[in-house]
């Protein structure tokens, strides 16, 4: 997306910002200086407590879905950056939304003549409707339609609308053909399908981004897909990443709410996810006003997803996440050189419906769970301040809450990140008519030098205010008062840029009940695929014996399959073949291994056996069979007590009759 220049206005008051407070805080003026620039410093800046891209890149969210109390989350990946462009769909998954265990790439790209995968939604079939099966997931995604080479370089092929389909619970994809199950019809924008199921209609919605347009569309299927309506708004530049859904708001009426991302910087409006109360009836959305409001205030909280809340009350309330970063930007962080990748999400947020006598307006938190990342909780006490106060406290990944009163003052806030010298600091407070988070003395990734302070109104006859801050290494998310204004952007400070201090101007303040709480840093490991089998030959270090010497893998397309080939044994001579193929020793340094099996049903233990096991010491301590079906299911065994010992997977073939041959795929061991 092209942004313009940030408004007068933000840039006005951020300059009386920062001039009423530079005398006593020694703050760096943007106008007057350039920001300073993130340190090259071999310190790690990958975040303690969000989620992060284990490696190369991640860009925006999809909707996660829940299959029995685990919540998936698939996210766009590029393991090619910052080589090539090109996304796939990687997953992680979690229980609590704030710990999140990678699981690998779901869906790869190059999979098929459409090669990338862009943004879309997963859903539940729980009735079967798409052919896949009761409880299949299905991926309504868009693609490229066949694009050429040319265009697979620079992703500038026809985006339509692609079917993919998983029956392992999720964890893997296969396309359900290589044509659209919507085609482009001649749209230059054409992408981000939002699927959600229409109970009082029985047919699925999906939300398609169509440059200045949301198309709604209706299916009986996932398959057949009728337009129906469209929503047209011109003022925020090329719409993407559409939401739908229904919320109960605090007053217990049931409201709709569509959202999006969108580009609001030429009306002074943010970037990010802008949202509408309405009503829907099947077919058409209507907004209660015509201008949006938005759900974050700062510079990096795009592509935003929302899903329901299992946890909540029907409708109660919904989760939310958001990638942050930003288009105009999308490539200056630190975190590539010194760590390997590029993508950081915000902290999941609960999302409620207020009403005021402005009408009904989302509001948010920081998800419940994270308070149980907290290590130590520290109580500063209550501070008279009138002008300028270091704190003794040094962090870069903390929780801190404080109550801020005045009669007089003009300006009161916080300086996070600063410098021992105070020269460098992001600043978080309230000036007047708005509240703020300026990133302008301090590690601004924006080349432009713009978009260095955002903005959100604050009542200018309110003299107090509550601030939950949420810091880490290179993020700072501010929840004003009860959630209803939040400033996300991220600020790239110098690693050894961890002080806190407290600032009025034009009189003082009382910082009352200040707390400050230590998170613990989410354990993510990234997943390790043993084996793929898409190669010429088993595996680099595996073995075979028998009659599976010499040979590999077959390319196959079976239910359940993931990439184009497995290992079946099979092609050692069919039925009659017999041997062992086995993998080089690894170390169990994962909670589980998973792995597909399909092929004869003979277990281990009752002779003559097909089946995949798991040695230790030369001794199976794990093991499945197939269920005389081609159907590869998923497997999963829980490592735990095998911590740290070392481990072969191996495939034994002795059977020779009906069946007595085995077929197994994508051996990863995971969290």
């Amino acid at each position: 997306m092209t942004h313009g220049p940030a408004s007068p206005a933000l840039r006005r008051c951020g300059l009386t910002v920062l001039a009423t407070v530079l005398a006593a805080t020694a703050a760096v003026a943007p106008s007057d200086v350039a920001p300073a620039q993130a340190a090259d410093e071999p310190d790690s800046y990958r975040a303690r407590y969000h989620f992060t891209v284990p490696d190369h890149w991640k860009n925006d969210p999809q909707r996660p879905v829940v299959i029995d109390g685990t919540t998936h989350y698939y996210y766009l990946y590029n393991a090619d950056y910052d080589d090539a462009v090109g996304t796939a769909w990687r997953l992680a998954t979690t229980t609590d939304n704030v710990v999140f265990h990678d699981q690998g790439v779901a869906a790869p790209k190059a999979t098929n003549a459409n090669y990338d995968l862009w943004s879309g939604s997963a859903v539940v079939d729980t009735a079967g409707t798409a052919g896949f099966g009761a409880g299949a997931v299905v991926m309504l995604v868009t693609q490229m339609d066949h694009p050429t080479p040319a265009q697979i370089l620079d992703a500038s092929g026809p985006q339509a609308q692609f079917l993919w389909y998983s029956t392992d619970g999720g964890r893997n994809f296969r396309p359900a053909g290589e044509d659209p199950v919507i085609p482009n019809g001649g749209r230059r924008d054409f992408r981000d399908p939002k699927v959600i199921w229409d109970a009082e209609r029985e047919r699925w919605v999906a939300l398609i981004a169509e440059g200045q347009r949301i198309g709604f569309w209706t299916s009986p299927n996932l398959r057949d897909w009728v337009r129906v309506s469209e929503y047209v708004n011109t003022g925020l530049g090329v719409l993407e990443c559409p939401d739908l859904f229904q919320i109960r708001a605090d007053d217990g009426t049931l409201h709709w709410v569509m959202g999006l991302s969108g580009n609001g910087y030429l009306t002074g409006a943010p970037s990010t996810y802008a949202y509408w109360t309405g009503s829907f009836d099947g077919t058409t959305f209507v907004p209660d006003a015509p201008d949006p409001q938005w759900l974050d205030h700062g510079f990096d909280w795009y592509g935003a997803v929302t899903w329901a809340d299992p946890t909540a009350p029907a409708q109660d309330r919904r989760l939310a996440v958001a990638w942050m970063n930003n288009w105009s930007y999308p490539y200056t962080t630190p975190t590539w050189a010194a760590d390997g990748f590029n993508g950081t999400d915000s902290i999941t947020r609960e999302i409620r419906l207020t009403r005021s006598v402005a009408g009904y307006s989302l509001v948010s938190q920081p998800v419940s769970t994270l308070d149980d990342l907290a290590t130590s909780v520290a109580h500063l006490g209550t501070f008279h301040v009138d002008g300028h106060l270091p704190l003794d406290y040094r962090g870069d990944a903390y929780q801190l809450e404080a109550d801020i009163s005045w009669d007089d003052a003009t300006n009161v806030g916080l300086q996070l990140r600063r410098s021992a010298d105070g020269t460098r600091h992001a600043d978080v407070g309230v000036h007047g008519d708005v509240s703020y988070l300026n990133r302008g003395g301090t590690g601004n990734p924006d080349p432009s030098g713009q978009k260095w302070e955002s903005h959100a109104p604050f009542d200018p006859t309110s003299d107090r205010v509550h601030l939950r801050i949420l810091v880490d290494r290179t993020t700072v998310e501010v929840f004003v008062d009860d959630g209803r204004y939040v400033h996300s952007s991220q600020v790239f400070a110098d690693p050894d840029d961890t002080g806190l201090a407290l600032y009025t101007s034009g009189g003082a303040a009382t910082f009352s009940d200040v707390t400050i709480t230590e998170l613990a840093a989410g354990e993510q490991r990234p997943a390790r695929v043993l084996a793929d089998f898409e190669g010429g030959s088993w595996g680099p270090g595996w073995t075979a014996e028998g009659s599976f010497a010499g040979a590999g893998p077959t390319a196959s397309a079976l239910p359940g399959q993931v990439g184009a080939h497995v290992l079946d044994t099979f092609v050692g001579g069919g039925d009659a073949a017999t041997g062992t193929i086995t993998s080089p020793p690894f170390t169990v340094d994962r909670r589980y291994l998973n792995v597909l099996v399909g092929g004869g049903d003979h277990p281990l233990g009752a002779e003559p056996a097909t089946s995949v096991n798991l040695l230790v010491d030369g001794h199976p301590v794990r093991t499945a069979t197939g269920d005389d079906t081609g159907r590869l299911r998923p497997v999963r065994w829980d490592l735990t007590d095998l911590a740290g010992r070392q481990a072969q997977v191996q495939v034994l073939d002795d059977a020779t009759g009906a069946w007595g041959h085995l077929m197994v795929d994508h051996v990863v061991l995971s969290d």
